[in-house]
């Protein structure tokens, strides 16, 4: 059984993270009895914290909403989150490293010694984003979705129009921090850049909310990466056989598959905004491969290898190989699925 200091500080935390708790299932969550619970809960109140309890027929507790709480007092995982969450800030894409660092002080020297030291162990380097967001614009667009309340602000370039937007959501997406919104000028979802946004005030009107064509913001926002308009999947995908073992191509494969075939070698199914990019992504592995198919993923190896050959013997009269046979798509596997080697320009 934990101590009785680390006991209250992990009840203080459970009755934190949600409205009501049942006295039988912090009892539970806490292992100890009921009783123990109770006297708990005494011991937080006689120090200023405001928790009520709630009838019925388990009966349990709520830490009321609005409470004035007597400051910073962490568990040991709290602690370290507030370290972690603090030095991480220059990795986050807004740009407010200089206040992390003087809140990570001004908690630190209110912490008590054991959890102090503790924070002071964790030290690292996070990589800072190309693109920084200014708070003062997270915090009105954020106020505008929440409000529901159009929004209007310069982007990009100043000579142009102001934007107008009925705001949806904000999401953070590797270092960057993007707006998806109905563009009222355009008469579609659009997704910004809010490192590229400029919010004028005051805002506009409020508006009612439209329905996302995806399943939720998260998901739109990955659909339109991928150049899809809401489903999460590349518009581009096909299937290869990779002469390389299945171990040194899952690593490097991002949201692909990959399917052992023998020791060395393996079926990889992957995505991408074209067929050429897509064989750009196989080419990076420097193995032989054969394109299983689609028919259009052949017919784009057969143009690049062209491609590839004409940046080498440019096909003028005098300087043209005299034997430039591409193999096009081949029957495979005694099935329907087209496939052609890509070889080596002769």
């Amino acid at each position: 059984m934990i101590g009785s200091t680390s006991r209250m500080l992990a009840l203080l935390s459970l009755l934190q993270t949600r409205r009501d708790w049942p006295g039988p299932v912090l009892a539970e969550r806490l292992e100890v009895s009921p009783r123990t619970v109770r006297r708990d809960v005494g011991r937080l109140r006689e120090l200023g914290y405001r928790i009520e309890a709630v009838k019925g027929p388990d009966g349990g507790y709520r830490l009321e909403a609005g409470s004035e709480l007597p400051p910073l007092l962490f568990d040991d995982e709290q602690a370290v989150a507030i370290a972690v969450a603090l030095q991480g800030v220059p990795s986050t894409g807004v740009d407010m490293d200089e206040a992390a660092a003087r809140a990570l002080a001004t908690v630190r020297q209110v912490m008590p010694s054991r959890l102090r030291h503790r924070v002071d162990g964790i030290r690292f380097t996070g990589t800072e984003s190309p693109s920084r967001v200014d708070p003062s614009v997270l915090e009105t667009v954020s106020a505008a979705v929440r409000d529901r309340h159009t929004l209007r602000f310069d982007y990009g370039e100043s000579d142009v129009p102001p934007r107008r937007v009925q705001p949806h959501a904000i999401v953070a997406r590797k270092s960057r921090w993007y707006l998806i919104a109905w563009d009222l000028d355009r008469d579609d979802w659009r997704v910004f850049r809010m490192d590229r946004m400029a919010p004028r005030t005051p805002t506009g009107p409020a508006f009612t909310p439209r329905t996302l064509p995806a399943a939720d913001a998260r998901s739109f926002l990955a659909a339109r990466s991928k150049g899809s308009k809401s489903e999460d999947r590349w518009s581009c995908v096909g299937e290869v056989v990779i002469e390389l073992p299945a171990r040194d191509i899952t690593p490097w494969i991002d949201d692909g598959e990959v399917e052992e075939l023998t020791e060395r070698s393996c079926r990889v199914t992957i995505g991408s905004w074209s067929w050429a990019g897509l064989l750009a992504c196989v080419a990076r592995y420097d193995a032989p491969f054969t394109v299983v198919g689609p028919n259009a993923l052949a017919e784009a190896a057969a143009k690049l290898a062209e491609r590839f050959q004409d940046s080498v013997f440019p096909p003028s009269p005098g300087n043209r190989p005299s034997s430039r046979k591409i193999p096009r798509a081949l029957e495979a596997q005694g099935n329907t699925e087209k496939c052609a080697r890509v070889q080596d320009a002769r």
